[in-house]
């Protein structure tokens, strides 16, 4: 297999899953699909759960000391979200969504030129595709682990549960988590690309404490499924930068 094969094949499961989620959801009631969205944002959080426990990994605990790894995620979180509000992650990732829509679905006779309704979840489900299927373990590990010559047997796994998971998503959102593979090949694509340039480049301490951020990150994807807090998680995505890098910073002052 060629490095990326990982990537391709978890694309390509998505699509797929996305087209049967489709086909499925036209033919379910409005009360279904909520109550399908509701299960989503309880696996989402289940999953955000299991990832932010990486928070007490042994390793982190080492690196930066028993009562640093809180403070680390608290302030890679913090930092994250000034720069992410000042850059406007979240409304550029809105727009590119938007542009998305209307570039992949055509308006029918009789509609208005704007439908703000299908908008709207067209954004939702790209939006929140894009942060479960590129937001947590298996991404980072991944594609990292295939970069590095070690094969994409994690990639295949993540390839299965996304392929599964996008036909619930698409069938409460439509096409916009199908588009959500833009994301998707970027992100891990450039990983898979890193880590064969670069190698085994992140340590322990540092994977665990940017899975522990990003495990905190779903849970806002998780709340804003169950329509309990409209967070804007995309503007918390340099959060996943800051992590490693605080990990290095109190490993130097150690």
């Amino acid at each position: 297999m060629f490095i990326g094969t990982g990537t391709v094949v978890n694309a390509s499961t998505v699509l797929v899953g996305s087209t049967l989620g489709v086909l499925i959801g036209h033919r379910l009631p409005l009360r279904t699909r909520s109550v399908v969205t509701d299960a989503l944002g309880l696996v989402t959080l289940l999953i955000a759960a299991s990832s932010a426990t990486a928070v007490s990994d042994d390793a982190l605990s080492e690196a930066v000391g028993d009562s640093a790894p809180m403070l680390i995620v608290l302030g890679a979180l913090l930092l994250g979200a000034i720069l992410g509000s000042l850059l406007r992650i979240e409304d550029r990732l809105e727009g590119f969504g938007d542009s998305l829509q209307r570039r992949l679905t055509r308006r029918r006779d009789g509609e208005p030129e704007v439908d703000h309704e299908a908008r709207d979840r067209f954004v939702t489900g790209f939006m929140t595709a894009s942060l479960v299927f590129c937001v947590g373990p298996l991404t980072i590990l991944g594609s990292i682990t295939e970069g590095i010559g070690k094969g994409p047997d994690q990639l295949l796994l993540k390839s299965a549960l996304d392929g599964f998971a996008s036909i619930a998503f698409a069938a409460a959102f439509g096409w916009g988590v199908a588009a959500s593979i833009v994301t998707l090949v970027v992100i891990q694509g450039g990983l898979t690309a890193l880590g064969a340039a670069l190698g085994d480049f992140l340590p322990d301490a540092h994977l665990a404490a940017l899975t522990a951020t990003g495990g905190l990150m779903l849970v806002g994807v998780a709340l804003r499924l169950l329509e309990i807090k409209q967070l804007k998680v995309g503007d918390l995505l340099p959060a996943l930068v800051f992590a490693p890098v605080l990990v290095e910073v109190v490993t130097w002052f150690r």
